[in-house]
């Protein structure tokens, strides 16, 4: 591509399920090189698997991307020159280019059946060969395709390859790839019922919308081989590619619906920031010297010259609650409570109702100590869902002597209660010299929360207010 031509990247989901993470950053890594680049990120949806759209007319995709803040220059409900962006819509354009390949003599129709096809494969696996189609088809006369057609034989259209000659593909991650076309099948340029294959409608939407740059998966390296061939038929330049590693599980796996995280919907019901999300899958597999940063930041950081890639990286879901931790905690405290309260009323209806004052300050005391949105649920919990501990829970933390002192100490201290440093100083006095902080601090968590691990006894009676000298004298019961 020459200097002066404007970077134009497309990103090009199939709305055939919930975005997944292999999508998303695909979408991150095409909008940081526009951005970067001073280009145009287009959006662009391969709705033509009508069975298995999930998504008419892509809402919940476009939705998504506004979430991320991933905002498309071109596309559904953006428009542009180069429209329609919904590839259903664009069905005499792929005609008309399969018109002109015919012209060319560069297609032929196929009458295989599926059924003759995979006997044919079978074959060739049988003999040790690799499975490509023998062109059988490609031999008929005029005179015998005729009958065929006459006979209402179904049929697609093939790509009809030069197998005397290599192709290259230009990534900026692998260099120079050079693919021996006779290791090719004549590949499908449509279906049986008419409509176009994945590879050729992807490529004249590419040719058509001037894409200067492709970003997609590494499981496309193949398909990028084959398109280089019908790129050179219409004497257009080819695109420059970053094949992307393959995002697996811990384990090196494939990441699958079983993982958790595979889908968007997973961490934004989960309580993931998607300022988080699009930074972990920013650095994911790189090298940066500072990891936690903006879009504009990253927009700089990327450095597309210098791209070293593997055929996979792993997702670690640890790996992004670490880096959703740093996002919440940066938060400014009134943009936090606003988008943890909805997670809040979800499992505590009851928070409407109350002083939303007494909420707010409820959330912000857990801000610092939260991975995710959700975890304001079980951190809360105890004082909108109190269930007190056993006498049973203290076992562990206390023997009876000690059982003893906290109780008489507890209930010298509590009538400067609403005094906490008062009243804190004076079990810290008494306390500390005969039993551990550690453990006699635990068992009034247990009498203030029903657990022993969480917020600190000073901020759970600031948070509780009155109710927590009544739990604590309610709490005397477990000593």
């Amino acid at each position: 591509m020459k200097n002066s031509t404007q970077v134009r990247v497309r990103f090009a989901p199939a709305p055939t399920g919930m975005m997944h993470l292999g999508n998303v950053r695909a979408a991150v890594i095409n909008y940081l090189f526009a951005r970067q680049k001073k280009g145009v990120f287009i959006v662009r949806i391969e709705d033509t698997d009508v069975e298995r759209n999930y998504d008419p007319g892509a809402l919940n995709i476009i939705a998504d991307l506004q979430w991320l803040k991933l905002l498309h220059d071109e596309g559904p409900g953006v428009g542009g020159a180069y429209g329609p962006y919904f590839q259903s819509e664009r069905m005499n354009i792929y005609q008309k280019f399969l018109d002109i390949l015919c012209q060319k003599e560069l297609c032929y129709r196929c009458f295989c059946s599926v059924e003759l096809l995979e006997k044919k494969r079978m074959r060739m696996q049988a003999a040790g060969l690799a499975p490509r189609y023998d062109r059988a088809c490609l031999q008929l006369s005029s005179h015998e395709v005729q009958q065929k057609l006459s006979e209402q034989t179904p049929f697609i259209w093939r790509f009809k390859l030069d197998h005397s000659q290599k192709v290259t593909v230009n990534d900026l991650a692998h260099g120079i790839k050079t693919f021996e076309l006779h290791n090719f099948s004549d590949f499908p340029l449509t279906r049986s019922d008419g409509s176009f294959t994945f590879i050729f409608a992807n490529f004249v939407d590419d040719m058509e919308m001037k894409i200067t740059h492709i970003f997609r998966g590494e499981d496309h390296l193949t398909n990028s081989a084959c398109q280089a061939p019908l790129f050179d038929a219409f004497n257009v330049a080819r695109p420059l590619y970053l094949h992307m590693p393959i995002l697996c599980n811990i384990d090196g796996k494939k990441l699958s619906k079983r993982d958790f995280g595979f889908s968007l919907r997973d961490l934004k019901d989960a309580g993931f920031l998607p300022e988080a999300i699009v930074n972990y899958l920013a650095i994911i597999g790189g090298s940066f010297a500072q990891e936690i940063m903006s879009v504009d930041q990253l927009i700089q950081a990327f450095a597309f010259d210098h791209i070293h890639t593997t055929g996979h990286i792993k997702y670690n879901v640890e790996k992004l609650r670490w880096i959703n931790r740093r996002w919440l905690h940066a938060m400014e405290p009134a943009l936090f409570i606003s988008l943890a309260k909805p997670f809040l009323i979800k499992a505590y209806p009851s928070a409407t109702a109350g002083d939303q004052q007494k909420v707010d300050m409820l959330l912000k005391a857990v801000q610092n100590d939260i991975q995710t949105l959700c975890d304001i649920v079980p951190m809360l919990a105890f004082y909108f869902d109190f269930k007190p501990a056993l006498p049973a829970d203290v076992d562990t933390f206390l023997n009876e002597g000690e059982r003893n002192q906290l109780k008489e100490a507890l209930v010298a201290a509590l009538p400067n209660i609403a005094t906490q440093e008062v009243f804190m100083n004076a079990l810290k006095t008494a306390l500390n010299k005969i039993i551990e902080p550690k453990r006699w601090l635990s068992v009034m968590r247990l009498m203030l929360t029903g657990t022993a691990q969480g917020i600190a006894v000073g901020q759970l009676i600031e948070m509780l207010g009155s109710d927590a000298q009544l739990r604590l004298k309610e709490g005397l019961r477990l000593l």
